[in-house]
């Protein structure tokens, strides 16, 4: 069987998702739901094989990857409870910016708490572990981490899923070094299946694409995972609110001005777990000028919506290496990240996908 041999940083509740459903599908029905792609060029969810495992939280650091999933703060969904002994250990990654220092400041059961453990070569490990892809788990607003993790990558020839609003994929000296390396990265910044930025982008089309004109939108989002509390503080969110302005703005006619449209996480509320909602509204004028709006609201368990696309980009990744190609993955980005280096409307990126994966 063909492998993807799968490197992961961060052990939060989108590698507990990611997981957990790698091994829920091995007895799933075949008309289970949460699959796009069951086969991407030969690769099923049986070829991806974990290797590595970096994190930062003392409760993660040194365990076995299977119990590291399910230890605090991780708060996600548990769908499959039993998971097999993967043999990896969880490696001390360096700190860098990827803990906000107000995480001290709330409960050990809802923030990170930093291991006194000198961080491992990250380099030398891919390259010891053989491994092929490595998928970007990092909080927002990890600049420098994320790119210490891409140059890691680009040292051991190992590709890039990044599923963090840090632009790599789509900033052209990253990007260019990515294709000279011979390394492909898809990215930045990951959709969800069915979530907050898809259905915005979707209702600002129909809107469009129906002879009407958009004035005003926003997107209001709450949640209670470590996401949600590391995006309290506002000089994280720079990239992130960025990110999914843009992704909206790309499927208007005519981007709206700044002060028509407001998108981003809004606040922190414990108790919603990794259940994100959203709140948002669209105000259009349609035929004769008449003001009219929508206003949906959109309840979501993160991790999973999240996890449902990453593994397609892990194993379009690992496709894009077995061809020989560098750089961006230009079809895989925009169908999969809200901030790829190059946006299209999501009917045409999930046809160039399907032309992709047939060569």
């Amino acid at each position: 069987m063909k492998k993807v041999k799968l490197a992961i940083v961060g052990v939060g509740n989108c590698a507990s998702s990611l997981v957990q459903g790698l091994e829920f599908y091995k007895t799933a029905s075949a008309d289970t739901a949460g699959l796009m792609h069951a086969d991407v060029g030969g690769y099923t969810l049986d070829s991806v094989e974990i290797v590595a495992a970096f994190d930062i939280d003392v409760r993660k650091v040194g365990k076995p990857l299977e119990d590291a999933l399910f230890a605090p703060p991780n708060n996600t969904t548990v769908f499959q409870r039993e998971l097999p002994s993967s043999g990896v250990t969880v490696s001390m990654g360096p700190v860098l910016d990827g803990c906000a220092e107000h995480m001290a400041d709330f409960p050990e059961n809802q923030a990170f708490r930093v291991a006194d453990t000198d961080p491992v070569d990250v380099t030398a490990v891919l390259k010891s572990t053989g491994a092929e892809v490595l998928v970007c788990y990092l909080p927002v607003g990890s600049e420098n981490a994320a790119r210490f993790y891409a140059q890691c990558c680009l040292d051991a020839k190992v590709a890039m899923v990044n599923c963090l609003p840090v632009f790599i994929a789509s900033h052209p000296e990253w990007a260019e070094k990515f294709r000279s390396a011979g390394v492909p990265i898809v990215g930045d910044d990951i959709k969800s299946q069915v979530g907050a930025t898809i259905v915005h982008r979707a209702l600002a089309r129909l809107i469009g694409d129906r002879g009407t004109r958009l004035d005003n939108t926003y997107q209001l989002n709450t949640g209670g995972n470590t996401d949600f509390l590391n995006m309290k503080m506002e000089d994280r969110l720079r990239t992130k609110r960025i990110s999914k302005t843009e992704s909206v703005q790309s499927q208007l006619d005519s981007p709206l001005d700044p002060n028509n449209i407001h998108i981003g996480p809004s606040d922190y509320v414990s108790w919603q777990k990794d259940n994100k909602v959203a709140f948002i509204r669209l105000e259009w004028r349609g035929w004769g000028d008449v003001p009219m709006n929508i206003e949906a609201r959109l309840s979501v368990e993160d991790s999973p919506n999240s996890a449902g696309v990453a593994i397609d980009g892990i194993r379009l990744a690992k496709l894009a290496l077995d061809r020989g190609l560098g750089g961006p993955i230009e079809a895989a980005s925009a169908y999969l990240m809200k901030h790829p280096p190059r946006q299209m409307r999501d009917s045409e990126a999930r046809q160039l996908i399907g032309e992709f994966i047939d060569g």
